[in-house]
């Protein structure tokens, strides 16, 4: 049966030979961009437009028309091509609407060479854009997927290629626009009316498509649809992982540090395309899903497949659920349509009629829903069975305390790609957590939160605030286990000396360099000793005498945690504090705040900054992160060691040991 797709979801593709037919009310132009493993167009010659309609694996039609078919072989795609975006634009410069806003929804469908209809999806929900990305189609553990985008863009087609990361974007742009006003994709009349989406909808939950039967496929207008395309060589199986988020969906995570989007381009990693991954498991049989494999996304060592598959699972997650959901809305909304017009009706109020109306309305809802939810729990099972293997094969940087990789640790000799700060896991399946990762070095400074905020779950404040000492502490022993010996350095200032006891494994392993400073004057003292370390970095990088620092500078990365923040600051620490927040990160200074927001509310808005600075932890599960994707609200749980377990302490005694001979 044909897989009616909403936005987000994916379904898989048989075969690598495929048709995509596109029908609309009004001339639009189609045209596809092929996107490398970071989801970046490489250059002009990946995009397949009106004006170069054809590419290796791929043909477009040459003329701007209502109804469209596109040519795709995903076996002869050029190499290093991992995804395939099918884009549709409103002509520029020629008359008619102006936005989709103003035209019937568009119509995508992925078909087989024979017509067989493999899945659709019609694009709501489109206003002032002039430009979407309809499809993607992707590769996942070897096998090819669809998955429904329908992000548009209101600045047009140089807007939708430049967030695909193609420099040239606005030329192209221009010159495909200047293609279609030439007349060398001319409009063709529209095609005949198709269903609407009503009837389309309920034609997939009766299953229209009976066995043996295949639909009708449309007769294409005069030079409206591609050739067959020539193949031509494979480009060796690589499989698409994400280096960074899905560009066009959404921005990265914003890093308020800095007020933009974070680079997650590993500042070590080469920016050319990695070899392919090892096979390391035989082929799942015809017809099962992929077996899953640890490290099979791209990269140039395991811990780096590993980190892309980790993110590659974080947005598969994020994509079924959003899925799911939108597919529960619809049910729900079309439902109380029914019913609504069931009871407009003074006739159906009554009697058996009106019951056996508002019966069958509760049934296409239940069909429906039940038909979502089992495409959830397919991805649902899939990802599960992805991350009974991934979990176990991760790094200690990014592995959880309970690890056994954990008993075996050695310093490192080099700084690992991201380090883990806890999981996320959303409420359609709570036991499913994905690792929380984030680059190294950090980019931004961690606020581990020890107020009430958003949890009721206790109502200690005082065990509140312990907890918040203790996942500091462990987010600190984790970092200090991350980096070569003597490669990072741990301060604390406890002003008020109520985390005495929580530091002790800290102080107790050797990995400190001085006692937490308790009282103002030390906590004063520390604060000015970095500060006036970030100004001495800070003016030598930038006036290009990096050479002309102290022979006897510390060169590596420092770690300040501030517990029970802003008790016992005055106005000119707390200034000093901002300081580091903003600018500490960039020369390897981060910041690390333990503290209630609501106790720090006598000093008003002055705050406001460090606290946006900082990003916010908790030491209880809380599910105050969003994705990058589609915004869910995740539930974070932070990263602790088992209760009971002395892996903390087993860790931090290694690291003081190697601080203390300058080896592994």
């Amino acid at each position: 049966m044909t897989a009616e797709l909403v936005r987000g979801q994916n379904h898989p593709v048989p075969g690598t030979r495929l048709e995509i037919r596109v029908s609309a009310g009004k001339p639009i132009v189609a045209g596809a961009t092929l996107c490398d493993d970071r989801r970046k167009v490489r250059g002009t010659s990946w995009v397949a437009h009106p004006g170069a309609p054809t590419l290796p694996g791929l043909e477009v039609s040459r003329q701007a028309a209502a109804d469209h078919r596109l040519a795709v072989d995903l076996g002869a795609l050029p190499d290093g091509a991992h995804q395939v975006n099918v884009l549709l634009a409103l002509p520029v410069g020629v008359a008619g609407p102006v936005t989709f806003g103003a035209v019937a929804a568009p119509f995508v469908a992925v078909t087989g060479l024979d017509g067989t209809e493999i899945a659709s999806y019609t694009i709501t929900d489109l206003s002032a854009e002039s430009a979407v990305v309809a499809l993607e189609l992707y590769r996942k553990q070897d096998v090819w997927k669809v998955r429904a985008v329908g992000q548009g863009y209101a600045g047009g087609l140089a807007d939708m290629l430049a967030d695909q990361g193609l420099p040239e974007a606005q030329e192209l742009a221009t010159a495909i626009n200047d293609a279609v006003a030439r007349g060398l994709a001319r409009s063709v009349a529209a095609p005949p009316p198709r269903p609407t989406d009503e009837t389309r909808v309920r034609a997939a939950a009766q299953g229209h498509t009976s066995p043996g039967r295949q639909p009708t496929a449309p007769e294409p207008g005069p030079d409206t649809g591609p050739q067959p395309v020539t193949p031509a060589p494979a480009d060796g199986g690589q499989p698409p992982q994400p280096v960074t988020p899905a560009a066009g969906d959404a921005t990265p995570p914003p890093q308020p540090g800095d007020g933009g989007p974070v680079n997650y381009t590993h500042p070590r990693r080469q920016t050319s395309a990695p070899p392919p991954p090892p096979p390391t498991a035989p082929p799942a049989a015809p017809g099962q899903p992929a077996r899953p494999v640890a490290g099979d996304a791209t990269g140039w060592s395991m811990e780096e497949r590993l980190y892309n598959q980790v993110w590659g699972m974080f947005e598969d997650l994020a994509r079924s659920a959003s899925a799911y959901r939108s597919a529960v809305d619809f049910a729900d909304s079309r439902m109380e349509q029914e019913l609504d017009k069931v009871l407009s009706d003074p006739r159906s109020r009554i009697g058996g009629t009106g019951d056996a109306a508002r019966e069958a309305a509760r049934a296409r809802h239940g069909d429906l829903v039940d038909q979502a939810r089992a495409a959830l729990d397919r991805d649902l099972a899939q990802l599960a069975a992805e991350a009974e293997v991934v979990e176990p094969a991760l790094p200690p940087a990014f592995a959880d305390w309970s690890s056994p990789v954990w008993q075996g640790y050695r310093a490192p000799m080099e700084i690992p790609m991201a380090l883990r700060l806890g999981g996320l896991h959303l409420p359609e399946r709570p036991d499913l957590r994905i690792p929380m990762l984030v680059r190294l070095p950090l980019e931004r400074g961690l606020w581990i939160d020890s107020g009430r905020s958003g949890t009721d779950s206790l109502a200690d404040a005082d065990q509140l605030r312990r907890l918040a000492l203790d996942s500091a502490v462990a987010h600190a022993a984790r970092l200090l286990a991350s980096y070569p010996p003597g490669a990072f350095t741990v301060h604390i200032i406890d002003a008020a000396g109520s985390g005495r006891s929580a530091f002790a494994p800290l102080a107790s392993a050797g990995v400190l360099d001085e006692p937490p400073a308790a009282g103002a004057a030390a906590a004063a003292a520390v604060l000015t000793r970095l500060t006036q370390r970030v100004d001495l970095v800070q003016m030598a990088v930038r006036g290009g005498m990096a050479d002309a620092l102290p022979q006897d500078l510390d060169t590596g990365e420092h770690l300040l945690i501030v517990n029970d923040f802003p008790h016992g600051f005055d106005d000119r620490a707390v200034t000093r504090l901002r300081y580091l927040a903003d600018e500490g990160p960039a020369v390897g200074v981060h910041l690390m705040l333990v503290a209630d927001r609501e106790d720090a509310s006598e000093y008003g808005p002055l705050l406001d900054p460090l606290w946006r600075a900082l990003l916010r932890l908790t030491p209880v599960p809380e599910d105050h992160l969003a994705d990058p994707w589609v915004g869910h609200a995740w539930t974070y749980e932070p990263s602790l060691a088992p209760p009971g377990s002395q892996v903390l302490s087993h860790v931090l005694d290694r690291v003081g040991a190697a601080r203390r001979t300058g080896s592994r």
